[in-house]
């Protein structure tokens, strides 16, 4: 077993691990951190594919953006220590459901649609060329893709402000001192 396949395993097994154990756990917190850990090991695969630009996207947007934007909306409703509620029965089928069709979709997918690389239109892949590849609109182009990433960063900005809002604890008043009363 050659360095490179060691490495390829310990980043798919920090991945898998990791989002595993983000979706399981019932605090929040380390719900949120174990899916740090997640999207590093994907940026990590990334770099491991010798894909810099992509692997740099990665981190800045889901790590940068996306996991601080939901830790800051934890710290937000002073929720970070305490358990989340254990989940109904037919949730937890509903999701594995939902998990199995999004899966097969996926691999309907990718089974079905012709992949375009580098290696046929005989261009480097240089930041250059990915950004002209971001902006076209024709087939091989990524401008589709790139408003959807835009479109999730909007809908988990508006789920961290759902988090934040949702069980808004009230404030106590504290009780006033004679002398802070005015006339």
């Amino acid at each position: 077993m050659t360095g490179s396949i060691i490495i390829f395993y310990l980043l798919a097994a920090l991945t898998l691990g990791c989002g595993i154990l983000a979706v399981s756990t019932r605090q929040i917190f380390r719900a949120a951190i174990y899916l740090l850990f997640a999207l590093i090991g994907i940026a990590g695969l990334y770099f491991w594919l010798e894909y810099e630009f992509i692997a740099a996207v990665q981190i800045v947007v889901y790590v940068g953006g996306i996991v601080v934007l939901i830790i800051f909306s934890i710290f937000l409703t002073h929720q970070a220590g305490e358990k989340l509620p254990r989940q109904r029965l037919d949730r937890k089928i509903f999701a594995a459901l939902a998990v199995f069709c999004g899966f097969a979709l996926t691999m309907l997918q990718v089974y079905q649609h012709e992949f375009y690389g580098s290696e046929d239109t005989g261009e480097a892949p240089t930041v250059a060329n990915i950004g002209r590849r971001m902006l076209k609109v024709d087939d091989g182009g990524y401008a589709l893709p790139f408003e959807v990433i835009s479109i999730l960063l909007l809908a988990a900005l508006i789920g961290c402000i759902v988090i934040a809002l949702r069980e808004k604890k009230e404030i106590k008043e504290l009780p006033q001192r004679p002398e802070d009363k005015k006339p």
